[in-house]
């Protein structure tokens, strides 16, 4: 696309679950598209804000120091109505009622189908800009907030580990995702816990409670007596983590606490990672508009910037990695080999 045929305006929107970075994400377009000479409007609150029409224009000195906040400084949210092929017909309405020739979407997979939904019935340009800490977007080595989510799952297993090991107690910690094991893949691996309960690994052979307990006592006969720390994905275990921890409890006499992270996962300040991705792809998402891409999402492969279809995001599964999965059942596995009791 030439400049002469480039947008002057362009629309930003976060939807679905926030996720720590969507600000520093925002703030690179805003940035990127002033440098270029484009003018933004933001839409409050998603596809929602875009129905509505409850938008803004968003000039850099609204989002100079806006990078460390989590959130959404435009807020985000579900539209289920979105779906519909009307409100799509009417967000093009809106869209070219604005002068808006280009609309970026800051989400994750849910928000890519409604803006491929919007693509069949508006011809402007549509980019999506990966942004959820479940990290299940395909196409992208690492989705803006995974860090960040990774960072704090991880910190409060730290700080779990250590009255584990002070009472000698097993401790059930539920993470978020319950479509994609990333968090709870990574956060496990970084924190040393012995097992983790993954919806990649339920699908083929769902663990039970006499397997958890077994390898819960295996690791005592090898370590001695002391602290036991579990992973738990949400929705991976009837009741999760609290329901788990009651029944070790109750009926095989094991001391056990359940801790659920929940939406804590979502705050906080952004890790380095985080900012410095969400800025690279942001960035890239304005000049993807000037080079007259559509309906593609801006990700990051191996160190270098692409692009995937915005049907590829949901149609296709990023696997777990293999390694990490190896590593942590096989090498760190604390009954892999014999050892006798420590004491």
């Amino acid at each position: 696309m030439s400049e002469s045929t480039t947008p002057q305006r362009i629309g930003i929107l976060t939807s679905g679950g926030d996720a720590p970075g969507m600000n520093a994400a925002i703030r690179a377009i805003v940035l990127a598209a002033d440098h270029y000479d484009l003018e933004v409007i933001a839409f409050r609150h998603g596809f929602e804000g875009l129905l509505e029409q409850n938008y803004l224009q968003l000039t850099p000195n609204h989002v100079q120091h806006i990078l460390q906040y989590s959130g959404t400084i435009i807020k985000s949210a579900r539209c289920p109505r979105f779906k519909e092929v009307a409100s799509a017909q009417q967000a093009a309405r809106h869209l070219a009622e604005l002068n808006i020739g280009a609309l970026i979407v800051i989400g994750g997979d849910g928000s890519f189908r409604g803006a491929h939904h919007l693509s069949q019935h508006w011809d402007g340009q549509v980019i999506g800009v990966p942004g959820t800490i479940d990290n299940d977007v395909y196409g992208t080595d690492s989705t803006v907030g995974y860090s960040t989510a990774v960072a704090i799952a991880m910190d409060a297993l730290d700080k779990i580990r250590d009255t584990a090991d002070a009472m000698d107690r097993v401790f059930i910690v539920e993470v978020m995702g319950r479509n994609a094991g990333f968090i709870g893949l990574k956060s496990a691996m970084a924190a040393g816990a012995e097992r983790m309960i993954l919806p990649e690994l339920q699908r083929d052979k769902p663990l039970t409670i006499e397997a958890i307990v077994k390898h819960i006592k295996r690791v005592e006969a090898v370590r001695g007596q002391g602290s036991y720390v579990m992973v738990l994905s949400e929705h991976q275990w009837p009741g999760g983590a609290v329901a788990l921890s009651e029944q070790l409890e109750a009926e095989h006499g094991m001391p056990c606490r359940p801790c659920l992270l929940g939406h804590i996962q979502r705050g906080g300040p952004p890790t380095a990672t985080d900012r410095v991705l969400a800025s690279e792809l942001g960035v890239y998402a304005v000049e993807l508009i000037r080079e007259g891409a559509r309906n593609v999402m801006t990700a990051m492969r191996a160190g270098a910037l692409t692009t995937v279809t915005m049907e590829e995001t949901w149609s296709k599964k990023n696997p777990l990695p293999e390694n990490l999965l190896r590593i942590q059942h096989e090498i760190f596995n604390p009954v892999k080999k014999s050892r006798q009791p420590r004491g």
